[in-house]
């Protein structure tokens, strides 16, 4: 399950240079996104906005993970992931936010993806990659699966 995120993240569902006037105004760009690559019913943004006003996905490091209530579930054709970068900055009830991950995941699949995320958040480095990224290939190499890179061993050498 290590790259569920980046398999659920198309590039046409990056964009890095929103601008947005607060959070609900974020909330709806990035719900906007999930619409315009068919991932989600145009309803599914008024779930996202619910969600948020019961409990607020701001998750730190500049970063918010908006996603609908349960009952927005059935607004989802298939599980995606739309990543909006705001490089001035919105704010989000008095915390600055440069990205948002916008989540649609039907059944508990939401979980895993948030459980990722918040893995690559936790790498300050990876976070701040994330905040400053300006070509959406960058955001799908940070969210791609990290693999351990071994050091070549020098031929030749005995040890």
């Amino acid at each position: 399950m290590p790259d569920r995120a980046a398999g659920l993240l198309a590039p046409e569902a990056i964009r890095l240079d929103a601008r947005a006037t607060g959070r609900d105004h974020a909330v709806r760009l990035c719900g906007q996104v999930l619409v315009d690559v068919g991932a989600v019913e145009p309803g599914y943004i008024d779930a996202m906005l619910e969600r948020e006003r019961s409990i607020s996905t701001y998750l730190g490091e500049g970063v918010a993970i908006p996603h609908g209530t349960n009952e927005g579930r059935d607004l989802i054709h298939r599980d995606a992931l739309a990543v909006v970068r705001f490089p001035e900055g919105a704010d989000w009830n008095g915390n600055e936010v440069a990205v948002c991950i916008a989540i649609a995941a039907r059944g508990g699949g939401h979980m895993a993806i948030l459980a990722e995320l918040a893995e690559i958040l936790m790498d300050p480095d990876r976070a701040r990659a994330l905040r400053e990224a300006t070509e959406p290939a960058q955001v799908l190499a940070l969210l791609a699966p990290q693999t351990e890179t071994q050091e070549p061993t020098e031929q030749g050498h005995t040890v």
